[in-house]
């Protein structure tokens, strides 16, 4: 019969056991995300993709009550050409861009004399030994590098798309037929709606938030004569879904643009103060009216979120940070054993337990 010192150490060896087993699977976890991107992040996209038709569609059939195949078609027409806009921006101006940036190079200096008289010698000094040594080329070749991958991706995402939204009925009654067990299927279909319903309202939200965002900043841009605006509104669209980080580069790129370009300090500031304090109207009051608890995480786990996926999938990973830890966090909240990290994970300890009104998002 063991003894009472043997048991101490019996739980040890097997809390031990437990922290091994653990850090094994993560770090194998993280070295597949890693290794598999090229693979994972069309797919991601698909998903998520996929997820904002469905929302779109849903929509269009409480307005309309279009019939479904119709309203899916109006949401895949809608979403795709979209996109098909976007990257066609993207890639045709930010190739010009790129060309061009030697050009903005060698204006920055005059940029930073025009600006001397106003902020000081000790502030221009910091401004020429910080900015004037970041690598603008690097910069250039890496936004289009990411955005000439993510249009070669286009077909192979728009491929997934056409299958998930074929498959979307069949699904819900495939799942249910492979848990066996009825309870099984139903509580696995339970977590599947959860998460269908959150990542709907973010991204539904994020879309329309962005489109608000990209549509005023781009009249401000347009009305300055501000060189490629479309690519800049683009941008602005597009870095509204990374979070905390993503409005203020959207607001830096365009400004220092139009420092470099324009003779007078007035454009510059313009995009400073005016599109900066829409970011923070938008970031600080619409955002969080609109999204309500459906973004119920922590602040500093959306600022690890974005370093760790950017890390794992680079630019592309940083949009998707806060869809994909959505997703992590209502799993979680489903797994009892899992539930303590989701409570720590979330903003202020109560998970909701949110799902859709109707039970049939997926």
């Amino acid at each position: 019969m063991p003894t009472s010192d043997q048991n101490p150490s019996m739980s040890n060896r097997l809390r031990l056991s437990v922290v091994r087993d653990t850090a094994i699977v993560v770090s194998l976890v993280v070295l597949g995300l890693y290794a598999g991107s090229a693979f994972l992040i069309p797919l991601t996209m698909a998903l998520l993709i996929n997820v904002l038709i469905i929302a779109l569609s849903d929509r269009v059939i409480a307005l309309t009550k279009a019939p479904v195949w119709l309203a899916n078609l109006a949401g895949v027409t809608v979403v795709l050409v979209g996109l098909f806009m976007i990257m066609y921006i993207l890639g045709n101006q930010a190739t010009q861009f790129a060309r061009s940036i030697n050009t903005y190079e060698s204006q920055f200096d005059e940029a930073v004399n025009r600006i001397n008289d106003l902020v000081g010698n000790d502030i221009t000094a910091f401004i020429r030994d910080n900015l004037v040594n970041i690598d603008m080329s690097f910069v250039a070749r890496m936004l289009l590098g990411s955005a000439t991958s993510l249009l070669n991706q286009f077909f192979l995402i728009s491929l997934y798309v056409a299958f998930l939204m074929a498959e979307r009925l069949a699904f819900r009654k495939k799942i249910r037929m492979a848990a066996g067990d009825p309870k099984t299927g139903a509580e696995f279909a339970l977590v599947l709606d959860a998460i269908s319903f959150s990542l709907q309202r973010y991204v539904g939200v994020k879309t329309f938030i962005s489109l608000i965002t990209a549509g005023i900043s781009y009249v401000v841009f347009k009305t300055l004569g501000l060189e490629y605006s479309e690519t800049w509104a683009v941008l602005t669209f597009a870095l509204n879904f990374i979070p905390s980080i993503g409005s203020i580069i959207a607001v830096l790129f365009p400004a220092a643009i139009a420092l470099v370009q324009f003779e007078s300090i007035g454009p510059f500031l313009i995009i400073v103060f005016g599109c900066g304090t829409l970011q923070f109207m938008i970031g600080n009051f619409l955002d969080p009216a609109m999204l309500g608890r459906s973004l119920n995480m922590s602040t500093f786990l959306v600022i690890l979120a974005l370093m760790f996926w950017t890390t794992v999938w680079g630019l592309i990973g940083a949009f998707l940070s806060v869809p994909l830890t959505v997703c992590i966090l209502i799993i979680f909240s489903h797994i009892p054993a899992l539930r303590p990290i989701a409570i720590l994970m979330s903003l202020n300890g109560e998970l909701g337990d949110e799902g859709p009104p109707s039970g049939n998002t997926v």
